[in-house]
């Protein structure tokens, strides 16, 4: 797994977020997740890339937890257990995609 934080002071927004992620050579797409909302665990056969556009999303990750806020980014491997739940009182919009090898 591999965590990038948003250092500079102004958040990308969607679409400049979609354009990073076709700079790379992925196809993104929008996920909007609501309040308190909870995804259980889970597994993907491919890479999974997710950058948090609004709001924060708490992740599970093999028993590591992680907090993602605005501008965070994280690639979670492919057959890699994990979960999500949304940490605020407001939706997150993360931008995703998935990388195939």
């Amino acid at each position: 797994m591999l965590v990038t934080r948003w250092q500079a002071p102004v958040v990308p927004n969607i679409q400049q977020i979609k354009l990073m992620f076709e700079a790379e050579g992925l196809s993104p797409y929008e996920e909007v997740l609501p309040s308190k909302s909870q995804i259980p665990d889970h597994r993907h056969p491919f890479d999974e890339v997710r950058m948090v556009a609004e709001g924060q999303l708490l992740l599970d990750i093999t028993g590591n937890r992680l907090l993602l806020r605005a501008g965070d980014k994280i690639i979670i491997p492919s057959n890699t257990r994990h979960s999500k739940t949304v940490d605020s009182s407001s939706p997150c919009v993360c931008i995703c995609a998935h990388k195939t090898f």
